[in-house]
């Protein structure tokens, strides 16, 4: 029964592409349906996974004795399978309504394939399932950011973002196969048999798929290329599924993973690396969607940190979390750029125009920067904790990079959002983008509740893992730099809103010079590899072939001319004797089988000539013929008779 819950939005995906092109009516008409529809998928998928929690359903399809397909939910697989169409139902209301007429049918009906491929990736019990999901999630994501294909650059992002990461997705291929060869099995549970090298291997292989997946340093560059997909695309791929699936996997098989000892260290310094490094390319970004696609790196470092430090239901609640305010705030740069033409923050000034937007958006970048007493404020402040426990400094650089998380959000809110009266643009917002942005808001309201004493023990129970205790210092020295931050971020907006379009800034904000590094140190030498290659193969390989094809001219050259001077007059020596007999031939032919015939039709037609004048009807004449026949007869009797 558990196959339902992917396979039905999957199938869905099919009629609402087929329904939505064939839809008539008005366009506003016609967006009605697709959304009524495309909503109403998500909440029954919802609803499925609700469904499945309760009743405990599994699914299990095999191939073969080895090969075999598994499905089950434990606690973070129905956490996220709950989480995944919760939050893709208000983005694609959004995308229905907003997005461009032309090819909204295939963008929603791939968007909800999206969370198909996501849900089989979740509930997924083994390697090889996981790998299906994984593929699917890449294919509609590449599919999604090339959504306006007629511009030439997106399909180029496109392919950026899909070939990183799917030279990350080898790392878990090298890892299934090493597993199933190490224990005859692809399931999850047959990985705590594995030990030595092959341990090593595939949880190495894990490791790279996931923080190439979840936008990790050094892979974090491609999710710039993700953001030439439409605002609803970047919303549900950066919140709730291919994003947040790196993360997710890591909490999922923590239990696993940790069996290497140098699992927790490695992903602890992935983790850090990559909150400090996006907390700063997103502090000094003036493109809003690159600065939420920054931020988004940033906090699945934090997850990452939470995971390496033995705390993966820490890094699950802090992805609830980020999901419920980073796909609102993705939404509310589509509306600037239908305003203002663009995702340039400086100048927005959409507040004044938009106060119900600017209100929901403000509790979204309040929960992104970390200010309590909101949810991601509180999961914030538990990845502070377990980070506490892994390390000192590592609890510090956490916080720090919660500080500027706060610098960031504040920018963001303030040159977006910021009541300057000269910048006041007409246009009209329709109800379903505001329902879409505020629900979401709503609940990132809603998980303030975290805070309240009890709730987050319970959820841990609820939950089967473990929340660490806070330590005051931490809280107080956290506090501190989120107010320091904050004021930093407005004073940017301020008075220095086209911060990071010069350099040296922008140096920082392009990845602190990751592409340049990856394009000199990777692209440029793999490139000139292979013209070295392909020099060698000209020279080395080849050069036998050519010399061997040289000589083989020459020889047919040879045997040409010796075919023209034996050969050629054998055969005209040979066509010249035939054609000699043929004209004999046709020569005694014509005297034997025409002039003979001939001769004798006409010697034999003169005779019956003279033989009719004999023919004259008097007896006189008969008498005289038989008299002169007899005395012929006799006289021939005896010419005999004398020899």
């Amino acid at each position: 029964m558990l196959w339902s819950l992917p396979l039905f939005p999957l199938v869905a995906s099919l009629g609402l592409f087929v329904t939505g092109m064939r839809s008539t009516g008005g366009e506003r008409r016609r967006r009605r349906r697709l959304a009524v529809a495309s909503v109403g998928v998500a909440m029954v998928t919802a609803g499925l996974a609700g469904l499945a929690t309760t009743v405990g359903w599994t699914g299990r399809l095999g191939w073969s004795d080895a090969m075999v397909l598994q499905l089950e939910l434990t606690p973070f697989s129905a956490l996220m399978a709950l989480l995944v169409p919760l939050v893709a139902a208000p983005v694609l209301l959004y995308a229905s309504f907003h997005e461009a007429e032309r090819g909204l049918a295939r963008l929603v009906a791939l968007m909800t394939a999206f969370v198909g491929g996501m849900l089989l990736l979740v509930c997924a019990a083994d390697l090889l399932t996981l790998l299906i999901g994984w593929e699917l999630v890449g294919a509609c994501s590449w599919a999604l950011i090339a959504h306006h294909w007629r511009r030439r650059e997106n399909p180029r992002h496109a392919t950026v973002a899909f070939l990183v990461t799917r030279a990350g997705d080898l790392g878990l291929f090298a890892a299934t196969g090493l597993a199933f060869a190490g224990t005859g099995s692809f399931a999850f549970d047959a990985l705590a048999s594995l030990h030595g090298t092959t341990l090593t291997l595939v949880v190495a292989g894990i490791v790279v798929a996931a923080a190439t997946k979840s936008g990790q340093v050094p892979f974090a560059p491609w999710l710039f290329s993700a953001m030439a997909g439409p605002a609803a695309v970047s919303a549900l791929l950066h919140s709730a599924t291919m994003v947040a699936a790196g993360a997710f996997l890591l909490a999922r098989l923590h239990p696993l993973l940790s069996q290497a000892p140098w699992f927790a260290p490695v992903v602890v310094a992935i983790g850090l690396a990559t909150a400090m490094t996006g907390a700063l390319v997103a502090l000094f970004q003036t493109h809003a969607k690159r600065l939420l696609a920054a931020s988004t790196s940033a906090h699945y470092g934090l997850m990452f940190v939470a995971t390496g430090a033995g705390y993966p239901l820490v890094a699950m609640l802090h992805l609830v979390a980020h999901a419920c305010f980073k796909a609102p705030m993705f939404l509310t740069t589509g509306i600037l750029k239908r305003r203002t033409g663009g995702y340039h923050l400086a100048g927005a000034g959409l507040g004044p125009a938009l106060p119900a937007l600017a209100a929901a958006a403000a509790i979204c970048a309040l929960a992104l920067g970390g200010v309590p007493p909101l949810g991601g404020a509180w999961t914030k402040e538990e990845v502070v904790t377990a980070a506490g426990h892994f390390g000192t400094w590592s609890a510090i650089l956490v916080m720090v990079a919660a500080g500027l998380a706060a610098a960031y959000a504040s920018r963001f809110w303030f040159q977006l959002f910021g009541f300057s009266a000269t910048q006041r643009r007409p246009g009209k917002t329709s109800t379903a983008e505001l329902v879409a942005v505020g629900s979401l808001a709503a609940v990132t309201l809603g998980l303030s509740l975290l805070w309240v004493p009890g709730v987050g023990e319970a959820l841990a129970a609820r939950l089967g893992g473990e929340i660490p205790p806070p330590k005051p210092w931490e809280l107080a020295l956290s506090i501190t730099l989120l107010t320091v931050g904050a004021v930093s971020g407005w004073r940017i907006a301020r008075r220095r809103p086209h911060l990071g379009d010069e350099p040296p800034a922008a140096g920082i904000a392009a990845w602190l010079g990751l592409p340049a590094l990856a394009h000199h140190g990777i692209a440029r030498p793999a490139l000139a590899f292979a013209r070295a290659l392909a020099a060698f193969d000209d020279r080395v390989v080849d050069a036998p072939t050519r010399r061997l094809a040289m000589v083989g001219r020459g020889l047919a050259h040879v045997l040409g001319a010796g075919d023209r001077r034996v050969v050629d007059a054998g055969v005209r020596a040979g066509a010249t004797f035939g054609i000699w007999l043929a004209r004999l031939s046709d020569s005694f032919v014509e005297l034997v089988v025409d002039h003979l015939p001939e001769g004798i039709a006409r010697l034999t037609g003169a005779s019956g000539a003279r033989a009719r004048r004999l023919q004259t009807g008097l007896a006189h004449h008969y008498y005289t013929l038989i008299v002169l026949g007899l005395a012929a007869s006799l006289g021939l009797l005896f010419l005999l008779q004398q020899l």
